[in-house]
């Protein structure tokens, strides 16, 4: 046998900035020109259709920053607008014409695709973008709390498929992620929150300190005050890069997924719901599932886990939500099968994250299933017939 190991070394970077396509900002030209020597590159850019009817003036604004840096970067098309939101990762049509796109705009390896959205379009795109030419650069604009903080500073890209979130996907770091605080200012108030129970999660399985923190700001986050907002994120993506470089684990050979506590139900969930229960919301749910769970395991203090959930349905989440109760023709509760798939997603054995106090994660690789209907029905019960405002919609669709 012949074997012999090879070292890559990735540089990833992530950028915080206000208004990236103002002509006056040069964050977005001083980043293509890290390692261009002068040479100018093509680029393509993708617009998720949500950001771009919040922010009419968009397109005309990338147009006008090529323009006005038309010696550093050669913008090759119109922006594409495409549909984002969840639903946009069932449609593979969609990576089709991110490929055409790439195609027909000549981009090569050296070329860089942006992408501008929530961050279902930041998994279609990137993935379109890393199997294009076994893999172009491209550079991430999140705009959502979620996308900024967690997912979209991370290195998967994917899409759904049948039936299972993120079934086909690839690991690619891109090239930067510039987060443009800018872009917050025009999300609804349901987006604007959801990115925050991810900085909670990292925060419990990673810096007790940022959790002390975060309970400090839990009014203006529950307020969703600006500076707090830019605050968590900022701190929760300094904590995933860092994960992500320092973890030894950056594409997931192992496995263990320890950013995904509170993720096999959440996943499941939103899949139960017909993602009627948007992300954010259900890794609150899920976090909450297996907070109370550990307690009935013995892993965790019941009056630290009182603290977490209070936390989180402070700041305005629902710790309940009726889909949890969905049954299959067994009988079983339709949330347990997301063990297996969850095991399946991973490869090799049940590995799941939990928190047996604040900063620490252990994992286990099984879970007893009585307990955690055991734990669905408390909090079915501690939220009673009076769930938060902010998930009322969801009792109406069901």
């Amino acid at each position: 046998m012949l074997e012999r190991k090879i070292k890559v070394e990735y540089s990833h970077r992530v950028l915080f900035t206000k208004d990236a396509f103002s002509s006056l900002n040069t964050t977005v030209r001083d980043v293509l020109e890290l390692n261009h020597d002068g040479r100018k590159p093509k680029v393509l850019v993708f617009i998720d259709d949500r950001v771009a009817l919040a922010n009419p003036k968009l397109a005309d604004q990338v147009q006008s920053y090529a323009a006005a840096h038309s010696d550093a970067l050669n913008l090759t098309a119109e922006p594409f607008i495409l549909p984002g939101g969840e639903a946009c990762k069932n449609e593979f049509r969609l990576v089709e014409q991110c490929w055409k796109a790439i195609n027909e705009a000549g981009l090569d390896r050296h070329s860089y695709v942006f992408v501008i959205g929530g961050g279902a379009v930041l998994d279609l795109v990137c993935f379109a973008a890393a199997t294009a030419h076994r893999g172009i650069r491209h550079i991430r604009f999140p705009t959502t709390t979620l996308s900024q903080g967690d997912g979209g500073v991370g290195v998967k890209n994917g899409v759904n498929y049948v039936g299972k979130k993120n079934w086909v996907g690839s690991f690619a770091v891109p090239y930067a992620v510039i987060n443009d605080f800018a872009f917050l200012d025009t999300l609804p108030e349901r987006e604007r929150r959801n990115g925050i129970i991810e900085a909670i999660k990292v925060a419990l399985i990673r810096d007790a300190a940022f959790f002390h923190e975060l309970e400090g700001m839990g009014d203006a986050l529950a307020r969703l005050e600006s500076p707090a907002l830019e605050r968590l994120i900022q701190r929760s993506a300094e904590l995933h890069v860092e994960h992500i470089s320092t973890g030894g684990d950056p594409f997931e050979m192992g496995s263990s997924r320890p950013l995904d506590f509170g993720h096999w139900a959440a996943h499941k969930l939103e899949q139960v719901s017909h993602f009627a229960v948007a992300h954010g919301e259900a890794v609150a749910i899920g976090m909450a599932v297996d907070l109370l769970y550990s307690v009935k395991r013995g892993i965790l203090e019941a009056v630290t886990a009182e603290r977490i959930i209070s936390l989180i349905e402070r700041i305005g989440f629902a710790t309940y939500a009726p889909h949890l109760l969905k049954k299959n023709a067994r009988g079983e509760l339709t949330i347990l099968a997301g063990l297996e798939e969850f095991r399946e997603h991973l490869g090799g054995e049940l590995t799941i994250t939990l928190v047996p106090e604040i900063g620490r994660k252990i994992e286990v690789h099984e879970m007893d299933k009585e307990l955690i209907v055991e734990a669905v029905k408390d909090l079915r019960e501690r939220n009673g017939d009076k769930p938060l405002p902010f998930v009322q919609h969801l009792l109406a669709k069901t």
